[in-house]
Parts: C-alpha cells; sequence; structure tokens
C-alpha cells in the first residue's frame, strides 16, 4: 500500500469540511444530492458526468458554491485520467453508470462498457492520482436477484435477473480487486430502490417518482401484474448520509443499504392515495418476464460497522418528493 494514503492529513481536512471530493454521475439524482451534500460541508467537489441522463439544473446550487462540472464520458479512459490527474480528489464517489434494466436486456455490450469499463477505468484514473477512498454505488436486489432470504444479508446466493445486476456484481469484484492488487481502498453500497427529490416522473425512472408524478397530473398509475410485487425502498437522504458515513470509514466489501422492510406496489399506491385529496386508483397491465418478485436488504452490516440505518419512513419520504414535485 502507498503510504500517503495512511496519513493523517486527508481525515483532518475531512473533519474540518475541507475534502476534495470527486463525483462521477454527479448530475443525476443520487449523485446530485450527494453533491449538494458535500458542497454544504465546505468540500472542493468536482462533477465528472456526460450529461446523458444527468441534468445541469440539477447542479444550480452546487455550481453556484463553487463546484466544478468536468463533461466526460467514464468509457473514455483518457479523459477520466486526465480528469483526475488534474484535480487530484482525496475521495471518490463513483455514481456513474448505465441503470436501465431494460436497456441493459436489449444491449448488454454497452451496459458491460459503462458499469464495467467504465468504473475499471475510473480505478485505475483513482490508483494512479493518489486517492485515498473510493465509495462505489452498486445494488442489492439486482445483485440477489430473487430474493432467497428477506430480508437479504449480503452474504445472500448472487442471482442476477438482467445484465444490469451482472455488471454491477462485476464492477464491485473490480473495486475488490484494485484494494487487494493496488492497496486502494474502496467500499461498494448495494442500493435498494432509492427515491426522493430530483428522480425523474417523466423517464425510466422508479416506481415512487413515477407515481407521484401521476398524482399530481390526476392520471391514474400503470401496475404491472398483480401489484404484490416487493421492493425495499430507501429515501435518497438516507442514501447520501451512507455515501458519507462510507467515505468517512475504512470498511471494504459490499454493504446493503435499505430499510430492510418489504412494500408492495400496491402499498405505495394506497399510501398515496392518504395523500391526496382526490383519491388515487390504479390501472393494471400484465406483469413483466424476469421482474423479481420479492426482495429487501438486511443493513444490520451496514449499522454495526458504517453506524448507519436509514431515518425517513416510507410517508415521510412520500411527502418529500410529493413537495419537490409541486
Amino acid at each position: 500500500m502507498r503510504g500517503d494514503r495512511s496519513s493523517d492529513a486527508p481525515r483532518l481536512a475531512n473533519l474540518l469540511g475541507r475534502m476534495k471530493t470527486l463525483v462521477t454521475g454527479g448530475a443525476g439524482f443520487i449523485g446530485s444530492n450527494l453533491v449538494d451534500a458535500l458542497v454544504n460541508r465546505g468540500d472542493e467537489v468536482a462533477i465528472v458526468d456526460d450529461i446523458s441522463t444527468g441534468r445541469r439544473v440539477n447542479l444550480e446550487h452546487a455550481l453556484s458554491n463553487g463546484a466544478e462540472l468536468i463533461e466526460l464520458d467514464i468509457r473514455d479512459a483518457q479523459a477520466v485520467a486526465d480528469a483526475f490527474a488534474r484535480v487530484k480528489p482525496e475521495v471518490v464517489f463513483h455514481l456513474a453508470a448505465q441503470i436501465d434494466v431494460r436497456k441493459s436486456v436489449a444491449d448488454p455490450a454497452n451496459d458491460s462498457r459503462v458499469n464495467v469499463e467504465g468504473t475499471i477505468n475510473v480505478l485505475n484514473a483513482a490508483n494512479a492520482s493518489g486517492v485515498r477512498r473510493l465509495v462505489n454505488t452498486s445494488t442489492g436486489g439486482a445483485i440477489y436477484g430473487e430474493g432467497q432470504i428477506i430480508p437479504a444479508p449480503e452474504e445472500h446466493p448472487v442471482a442476477p435477473e438482467s445484465p444490469y445486476g451482472l455488471s454491477k456484481f462485476c464492477a464491485e469484484n473490480y473495486c475488490a480487486l484494485f484494494t487487494r492488487l493496488h492497496g486502494l481502498s474502496t467500499i461498494s453500497l448495494r442500493y435498494g430502490n432509492v427515491y426522493g427529490p430530483r428522480q425523474d416522473p417523466l423517464g425510466e425512472a422508479g416506481v415512487i417518482a413515477i407515481f407521484c408524478g401521476m398524482l399530481l397530473e390526476g392520471g391514474r398509475p400503470k401496475i404491472f401484474g398483480d401489484g404484490t410485487q416487493t421492493r425495499d425502498y430507501v429515501y435518497v437522504g438516507d442514501v447520501v448520509d451512507a455515501n458519507l458515513r462510507a467515505a468517512d470509514s475504512d470498511a471494504t466489501g459490499s454493504y446493503n443499504v435499505g430499510r430492510g422492510v418489504q412494500t408492495s406496489v400496491l402499498d405505495i399506491v394506497a399510501a398515496l392515495a392518504a395523500q391526496s385529496d382526490n383519491g388515487f386508483e390504479a390501472d393494471h397491465a400484465p406483469a413483466r418476464t424476469g421482474e423479481v418478485q420479492h426482495i429487501a436488504l438486511d443493513p444490520s452490516r451496514t449499522k454495526a460497522e458504517l453506524g448507519w440505518e436509514a431515518q425517513v419512513d416510507l410517508d415521510q419520504g412520500l411527502a418529500r418528493t410529493l413537495d419537490s414535485l409541486r
């Protein structure tokens, strides 16, 4: 391991709120919420994003408070290396990814180029530029597949149902390899279904963003199948907190970031209906093939080793999400 990574100087800077941080995918839904938290605590923040799915509007607060946007594609190894060499970040949060499950099925090669090759480019650049800590964004449900143990611990069998889940698991393993091979301190956070402000209700977004948009427009949500399929929904503010704790930790490996609670699609419709004066009834469509039916993530290890647990319950999170869209 390289000695500069064990220095007390970065830790002191972190305590004083003056870290040099770089966030890939920082213009996206989760990334921009994380960027704002870093800026608000006084970090010097660089954002790497190709603005293909991220939005500049998400960065208005950050850019007006000194953050820098570097537009590049993480598949471009030289561009990534040049950006890291110039910025010389101490901590990197890697969120840039291809996240659409259906697109991954239609074009698994592109999914791999972004999620695997892109992660390798980030790891190589981080190692070459002396990054102290890299926090990698991963996924729980897409890696575990159909829940054999619920809530699923990190040791749950790996059985992805899509190229997306497989590529994120592969990226996790490259992070672990760089820790063993080069001494680069890495950790992978396996998210549940993240929701909250800035999730796009018009695109290929999570069900909560789509349903919130429908509720505010007076529309009827569409449920694929009978609506009893369950997921572990976790509020974006809690996910940001998990990232900050992971960056401050020396823990390595994979950690679940979820509430450990199964919530069905029907539960979401009912919870949103309770926040509306006009009711909220759903239409049903045929179930989608290959969809995981039931999953939730066991956050016990994350609580024990990172001191993290979700603080926002579903009703609170839905209210905040609706308020952000009004």
